[in-house]
């Protein structure tokens, strides 16, 4: 049976067994051809697992960017399975090396930037006055959006200056500083906005709705996006950012990178590394910045 002949069982397999959507299809049948047309539309008996990393190989040296080479890759591998599965192919995909999706760096805010985020709210709104203490708060502790809104009022001890974070399912609790201007931000909102919300005695989370209910996500990545674009950032900004920032500027003011990691309550340090090159590129494009302005200076 040829290659050809074969893809045509493959999508009808993924169609009627598995569901996947006309538009997914499409783009897997694409990639199938592709790889068919490499192969010369030879005999699926005859295909071997280095047909795969060559077919990969040939693609690279065409340009193609590394998110198409891993979902073709994937694409071939998945109808390889697809032909053992009719006992057509016998061939092991066992450490098949495909490529690896690239590490992107997150997005970080600037000092001015954060200034400009935080001068951004008005309290004369409640609401506006809780986002600010949510903002101040996700900022100073790094937390995670789901942590931010998980904050019990327990968890919170303004005394010793910190936050304990009560992290996911197989992950430990951890204890993070908290600044004088989200502790700040914080009593604002309690006095200001909290305690005359209805219900807000009967739940024990720190941030609730004017209803007395709890936030969603989705609430607040849409609100720091309006916020965001009210004072001009032009940076693509999610609540996540706020997370990133707070770790770059940890290191750029020269925080250990274990601290770091024990904040942001990452199970790994290769984890947190990523923020370093996040500063060292902040840094540079400061440097070339400011040698590009001495030089326009110097005629």
């Amino acid at each position: 049976m040829r290659i050809s002949e074969e893809i045509d069982d493959f999508f009808a397999y993924l169609s009627v067994e598995k569901g996947d959507e006309v538009s997914t299809l499409t783009t897997y049948e694409d990639d199938l051809n592709e790889f068919a047309s490499y192969m010369k539309d030879c005999d699926v008996s005859l295909l071997t697992r280095e047909d795969i990393s060559d077919f990969i190989s040939f693609l690279s040296k065409k340009g193609l960017a590394t998110s198409s080479l891993i979902r073709k890759g994937t694409t071939v591998r998945n109808f390889y399975r697809f032909l053992g599965a009719e006992g057509l192919l016998d061939v092991s995909l066992h450490g098949l090396y495909l490529p690896k999706a690239e590490k992107r760096l997150p997005n970080v805010l600037t000092d001015e930037e954060v200034e400009c985020l935080l001068d951004s709210f008005d309290e004369s709104k409640p609401g506006e006055i809780r986002d600010r203490a949510m903002t101040e708060v996700m900022y100073a502790s790094g937390l995670r959006v789901s942590e931010l809104l998980n904050l019990t009022l327990g968890d919170i001890n303004a005394q010793e200056g910190f936050v304990k974070v009560r992290s996911g399912k197989g992950q430990k609790d951890r204890l993070v500083p908290i600044g004088e201007f989200a502790l700040d931000a914080l009593n604002t909102y309690y006095k200001e906005v909290r305690s005359k919300i209805p219900h807000a005695k009967d739940s024990k989370y720190v941030f609730l709705n004017m209803r007395g209910g709890k936030l969603s996500r989705q609430y607040f990545w849409k609100q720091i996006k309006m916020y965001a674009s009210r004072c001009g950032i032009k940076t693509p900004i999610t609540p996540h950012s706020l997370r990133h920032s707070f770790a770059t500027h940890l290191l750029e003011n020269g925080a250990n990178l274990r601290e770091v990691q024990q904040m942001l309550g990452h199970s790994k340090i290769e984890t947190t590394q990523i923020y370093t090159h996040v500063s060292a590129r902040r840094i540079l494009s400061a440097y070339d910045r400011l040698m590009g302005g001495g030089k326009k200076g110097d005629g």
